[in-house]
């Protein structure tokens, strides 16, 4: 799986990753520091990666759009260092490989993880 990393997130989380074999990039490495989030995501979508973010505006614009890709992953845990967010973000891909390879938006809690599929329908 190929993981892109926001701006938000510490780099040494990609660091950290790649020395455990993942293809994985940072925002600020791939000159999208200061891109505005579609961007970003047409980024990650045109390069086949699933986006880890802090930030809920990706969950909006994929679920409002009805796009089935790309997979993002948003967590919602505060203050996590490089080691700490390296190893979550190992733990949802193992739990969630499946569904971010098929298309989800995932929401990573401190004691759950939420996640729904892509594209998101509407129901009347």
């Amino acid at each position: 799986m190929k993981l892109l990393l926001d701006q938000g997130l510490p780099r040494t989380s990609a660091e950290i990753l790649r020395s455990a074999g993942m293809d994985v990039v940072h925002t600020g490495e791939m000159g999208l520091a200061t891109a505005e989030d579609a961007d970003i995501i047409e980024w990650g979508r045109n390069d086949g990666r699933i986006i880890a973010t802090l930030d809920a505006d990706f969950h909006a614009l994929i679920a409002l759009s009805g796009a089935a890709s790309p997979s993002v992953i948003r967590i919602r845990i505060e203050r996590l260092r490089g080691e700490q967010m390296a190893q979550l973000l190992q733990l949802v891909i193992n739990q969630c490989r499946e569904e971010l390879k098929a298309g989800a938006l995932v929401t990573v809690y401190k004691r759950s993880i939420k996640l729904r599929r892509l594209p998101i329908t509407r129901s009347l």
